[in-house]
C-alpha cells in the first residue's frame, strides 16, 4: 500500500507532508489543506501572504499540532486487534522527521488486557531451590571380629561419602570425599556418628559440616596409614577449622578449639571407649577416655566398644 502526497490519512486533521526548513517550499497539514493550496495561482507563500502573515500561520499550526499530541489515532489492523498510534509520533512526521519504528511487543496494547497492563513486563518466578538428595544409608547387621588392630568386619554398613551434616576426607589423596570402600563400619558405629553430627549441627547451624575420615574396609582387616581401623569400631573425625574450610587443619592455630571440644564431649557422652587427641590441641576430657596421642594433631580418633552381642 502506498500513500500519495497530500492524501489525508484516517480522516484526521493530519496531512502527511514534509516541511522544508527555509520556509520557501513549506507544506503543512491543517484540516486537510496546505499553505500552498491557499495561495493564489502562481504566487509563492511569502508573496501571497507576506512574511508576518506566514509566521503567524506557522505559529497557529504549531499550537494545533501541540494540542493534537495528547490525542491518539487508532490504526485498525483487523476485527479483533487495534494498535495504538501515539500522537507524538504523528507530530514527529509532521515536523519533517522520519516515522518512528513500531513499539516493542511488551509495550503494545493487547486485546483483553486489564487496564494498566500495557508495557508491564512479565515477572519470572524464581525456581524453588531444592536441597541436594544425599544417598540413604543401607543398613546391615554387622559382626565385628577380633581387636581394632587385629580383626575383621562382616556385613558392615557404609557411611555415605557426603550428607547434610558431614563430608568425608580421603587421607591417601588429601581431598574430599573419601573413597567409599574406606567408610564401612559396624551399624552401631555409623548410627552414633550420624546422631552426634546431627545434634552438633542443630546446636550450631552456622558451623561447617563435620569432616569424617577413615572407618574400615568392607571386610575389615589392615588399612594403610593406620594400625587399627580393622573391625569397624574406629573412626577419624577432623577438627573444625576457624575458617570453616572443609579440609584438615595444617596446624593447631587453625583449629576452632571451642567447636572441637564440643565434638569431643559429644563422643564421650555417646559412650566412646577412647578418644585420642593431639598434644598441641589443648582438648580435654575424662583421663580414662580422652588420651593425648602422637600424630593426632589434625584429627581425633574415636573408638567404640564392641557390641555385647
Amino acid at each position: 500500500m502506498a500513500w500519495r502526497r497530500d492524501e489525508i490519512w484516517l480522516d484526521t486533521e493530519m496531512l502527511w507532508s514534509r516541511e522544508v526548513a527555509d520556509g520557501i517550499a513549506a507544506s503543512l497539514a491543517l484540516r486537510g489543506l496546505s499553505l500552498i493550496d491557499l495561495a493564489p495561482a502562481g504566487a509563492t507563500p511569502v508573496a501571497a501572504y507576506g512574511l508576518a502573515e506566514l509566521r503567524r500561520r506557522r505559529a497557529e499550526l504549531r499550537r494545533r499540532r501541540s494540542a493534537r499530541k495528547t490525542r491518539a489515532a487508532a490504526f485498525v489492523v483487523g476485527p479483533a486487534m487495534a494498535l495504538g498510534l501515539a500522537g507524538p509520533r504523528a507530530g514527529n512526521v509532521a515536523h519533517g522527521g522520519a516515522a518512528l519504528p513500531e513499539d516493542p511487543p511488551s509495550l503494545t496494547d493487547r486485546p483483553g488486557a486489564p487496564a494498566g497492563a500495557a508495557g508491564a513486563q512479565t515477572r519470572r518466578k524464581r525456581p524453588v531451590e531444592r536441597e541436594p538428595a544425599f544417598p540413604k544409608v543401607d543398613w546391615r547387621r554387622a559382626t565385628s571380629h577380633g581387636l581394632p588392630y587385629a580383626g575383621r568386619l562382616a556385613e558392615g554398613t557404609q557411611l555415605p561419602p557426603e550428607g547434610p551434616d558431614w563430608v568425608t576426607w580421603n587421607p591417601v589423596r588429601d581431598r574430599v570425599p573419601n573413597a567409599a570402600h574406606r567408610l564401612y563400619g559396624h551399624e552401631r558405629t555409623i548410627r552414633r556418628i550420624l546422631s552426634i553430627v546431627a545434634a552438633y549441627r542443630a546446636a550450631h547451624p552456622d558451623a561447617p559440616r563435620v569432616v569424617v575420615g577413615d572407618i574400615s574396609f568392607r571386610g575389615g582387616g589392615p588399612m594403610e596409614l593406620h594400625r587399627s581401623h580393622q573391625n569397624g569400631l574406629d573412626v577419624d573425625v577432623y577438627y573444625p577449622r576457624l575458617d570453616g574450610s572443609l579440609r584438615t587443619p595444617a596446624r593447631a592455630s587453625q583449629i576452632d578449639r571451642q567447636l572441637a571440644q564440643e565434638l569431643v564431649d559429644r563422643f564421650v557422652a555417646a559412650g566412646a571407649e577412647k578418644v585420642f587427641v593431639g598434644y598441641s590441641t589443648g582438648l580435654r576430657g575424662p583421663s580414662r577416655v580422652v588420651v593425648p596421642y602422637p600424630n593426632h594433631e589434625d584429627h581425633m580418633h574415636v573408638r567404640f566398644r564392641p557390641p555385647a552381642d
